[in-house]
């Protein structure tokens, strides 16, 4: 089943608030047909307009990836793409009754546990995956994004702050959906209580609270449950860069080193990849080519099928 692509095998349906706007926001994810991709639907809005989730409609990347089609926009879309790209749904239509994806809270976690409640169903399509062929990279000042050929799908992540809690941390990990949901996926996101006012007056963070990010003053972490992991920073940051990277609408086979990096050096690693023929190649995955490609397609077995 892994060859094949998946949709969910029924309807679920979430509610929260939207980090940056604040704005309650009602959410459901819809089976979709084989080679749709994901779609998000804006039913608040006269025809409720539909907007694909790729990599060639991101109109915004501050601080959150923002995609948009004749002026219907939706915000914050990495958590809920993270969270099916990392449990194997290719097809999926998103109904969504405000601009901006619920924070839920803060991780992918929420997003991956009502997947699991709708089950998955194999679709009669093969995935289509890109195989990372030669080298490829972008940096910005000290940030930076590479990739380079592998059997896998491998992420290397660096972040550094100048902060007690954070520091340096540094994660490798090897794509499954078994470590995406127990590594990745309950890593939340965060920021600093110094910076809380200057978003707020830039319309940024009005749904923020302890409740849907980790945040910090000058020392210390001050959600009172505290880290859900040592290095929850690095991780959040992983989770972002798989949400980013599924905008590209299908598997990447090649091995990311992140350096600092953000969601505007990912969006444009992921045009660059795109538009790169000579660097990448779309491979039809049976069983036979993969070995033929030397390739280990990443397994995805946690959210159980259901029959046709």
């Amino acid at each position: 089943m892994d060859f094949m692509q998946r949709t969910i095998a029924r309807s679920v349906t979430c509610s929260g608030i939207g980090l940056h706007t604040g704005q309650p926001v009602n959410l459901t994810i819809c089976p979709a047909e084989a080679d749709e991709g994901v779609t998000f639907i804006r039913t608040d809005l006269s025809g409720q307009p539909a907007i694909p989730a790729r990599t060639d409609y991101v109109v915004n990347t501050v601080l959150s990836t923002t995609i948009g089609r004749n002026g219907a926009q939706v915000s914050t879309v990495e958590h809920l793409m993270a969270a099916l790209a990392g449990t194997g749904i290719d097809n999926a239509q998103i109904l969504i009754n405000g601009p901006e994806v619920p924070a839920m809270d803060g991780s992918a976690a929420e997003f991956v546990a009502h997947l699991r409640e709708a089950g998955s169903r194999s679709q009669p399509r093969p995935r289509r995956y890109l195989l990372v062929r030669r080298p490829l990279g972008l940096a910005d000042d000290d940030r930076r994004v590479q990739i380079s050929p592998s059997d896998r799908l491998r992420i290397s992540c660096t972040i550094e702050f100048d902060h007690p809690a954070v520091s340096t941390q540094s994660l490798d990990l090897t794509f499954s959906d078994r470590s995406f949901v127990r590594d990745i996926s309950p890593a939340r996101t965060f920021g600093f209580l110094e910076d809380v006012a200057t978003l707020k007056a830039n319309g940024l963070a009005l749904g923020g609270s302890l409740n849907n990010a980790v945040v910090m003053d000058t020392n210390k972490v001050l959600n009172q449950e505290g880290l859900r992991f040592k290095d929850e920073f690095v991780r959040h940051k992983v989770l972002d860069f798989i949400g980013d990277l599924a905008l590209i609408g299908r598997p990447v086979i090649g091995h990311f080193r992140i350096h600092k990096s953000g969601h505007a050096l990912h969006h444009r690693l992921a045009e660059l990849l795109q538009g790169s023929p000579h660097v990448q190649e779309a491979v039809l995955t049976t069983p036979e080519e993969a070995r033929d490609h030397h390739v280990q397609v990443p397994t995805f077995g946690l959210i159980k099928a259901c029959a046709a």
